[in-house]
């Protein structure tokens, strides 16, 4: 395999394969040596037109500590915003001989584009297009509830997952749902009519509009954050409205199962899908998401460029 562009691109074998590779990285990561010289002289692009900071620096990161050479490219203050087009750009990366290419864009499938054209020649990374996925975060995700809930710390078969809140605007979701599923887990849908997408009763998910009937049946709730960047319309009444009927909170974390972790992909919106004290509860692992993303995009950088995959 040359690119990670979706879930759907990755098998079974292949899913656990990046995250059993993780599990190593994490090992080094943890020891007094942190850098490999497993991609040393490869150059490494993020190339990113929307705003980041934890997925751009947990790449660059993952990158720098595999000795790879890092170029960071913004939209904001490039010829981008002068109106150079993608397939320009990426050809201005390819002279500069990129390896490969960490694509975060705004439109859907821009990723694939970019994979699919002569642009370049290394491999594409998605790294969140539009509303469609964001396959490393997933894999990272998926990594964390492996870590805490797998038995055999070999797949998720047997684990109940909440993802909770606007599933419309979310590629985090879809990625989620997609990868959860391949790994056994069972995944639930919970938000409001309003912000679930159309079709979602094909998605291998169970779809919910009632937050406490799930909380205690699962194993991990995920809460998404609620994109009003993206929201032209009034999706739901208020903030308070929302966060009534399916914000987390100290009452919520209460019905969970004792053993149950949350999770949320970030930024949160603190008071609106989650409240602090549930965010910086003992229960709480968003923190460790992002220590984890950097161990699971060392393995993403490592098999796509070692040719291990």
């Amino acid at each position: 395999m040359k690119h990670l562009l979706s879930i759907n691109d990755l098998t079974y074998d292949e899913a656990i394969h990046i995250l059993d590779t993780a599990h190593e990285l994490a090992r080094v990561s943890d020891g007094p040596m942190k850098k490999l010289p497993t991609l040393r002289g490869r150059t490494i692009v993020n190339l990113f037109y929307e705003d980041s900071t934890r997925t751009r620096i947990s790449f660059e990161a993952a990158a720098k500590r595999l000795s790879a050479d890092v170029i960071n490219f913004s939209a904001k203050g490039s010829s981008v915003s002068k109106g150079e087009s993608l397939k320009d750009t990426a050809l201005t990366l390819q002279a500069m001989g990129a390896d490969a290419v960490i694509i975060r864009h705004s439109a859907s499938g821009a990723a694939r584009r970019l994979a699919d054209s002569e642009w370049t020649s290394g491999s594409v990374i998605n790294a969140g297009d539009g509303t469609h996925e964001h396959p490393s975060q997933a894999l990272l995700d998926a990594f964390t509830i492996r870590k805490h809930l797998a038995h055999d710390e070999k797949d998720l078969r047997g684990i109940k997952i909440a993802i909770v809140g606007d599933v419309l605007h979310s590629r985090v979701a879809r990625s989620n749902v997609l990868l959860l599923e391949k790994l056994g887990a069972k995944v639930f849908l919970v938000a409001p009519p309003t912000l679930m997408p159309v079709g979602v009763e094909h998605w291998p998910a169970q779809v919910s509009y009632n937050l406490d009937e799930v909380l205690p049946e699962v194993d991990a709730i995920m809460m998404l954050r609620v994109q009003l960047e993206r929201m032209s319309d009034s999706f739901f009444p208020s903030a308070r409205e929302y966060s009534r009927y399916f914000g987390l909170n100290q009452e919520r974390l209460a019905i969970l199962k004792s053993n149950a972790i949350v999770m949320h992909p970030g930024p949160m919106n603190r008071g609106l899908e989650i409240t602090a004290d549930s965010a910086d509860s003992a229960r709480s692992v968003i923190v460790e998401q992002v220590s984890n993303g950097i161990n699971v995009r060392m393995a993403i950088l490592y098999l796509l460029l070692a040719g291990e995959m």
